[in-house]
């Protein structure tokens, strides 16, 4: 079983919504491809993407399409992981060559905007 992890920025596709380039017969998408359609998924409180706040440890697929997303979540009593969760399951469950999708709440190591969010995301919380 070979795991990709995620990496550089892909090229947009028309297949899905934030998708990277698209899946072609039997392919299945990088780990890169399925970071960019989780990017796309926005805390709704902050209205940021989870992947620019550094909410997103990482994206992983398998050859079987097995999918894998760990992430995390602004403080551990926030109210909307189950709902984060969803979203990104039937964001990704939805791409061809992805056959089921795992999505893990993890705390190690612990959220900090201050070293995780992206340069973008900290000017606008006013993190200096």
């Amino acid at each position: 079983m070979s795991e990709h992890s995620t990496g550089g920025e892909a090229a947009p596709s028309d297949a899905t919504p934030g998708a990277g380039a698209a899946v072609e017969d039997g392919a299945r998408p990088t780990a890169d491809d399925l970071m960019e359609v989780v990017r796309t998924v926005e805390d709704p409180e902050l209205r940021m993407s989870i992947v620019e706040l550094g909410l997103v440890y990482g994206v992983e697929i398998d050859d079987e399409g097995m999918t894998t997303v760990n992430m995390t979540l602004t403080s551990p009593g926030c109210p909307v992981g189950p709902m984060l969760q969803g979203q990104i399951y039937h964001m990704l469950s939805q791409l061809p060559g992805v056959e089921d999708v795992e999505v893990n709440i993890v705390w190690d190591p612990p959220w900090d905007p201050r070293t995780m969010a992206s340069e973008e995301v900290k000017m606008m919380l006013g993190i200096w």
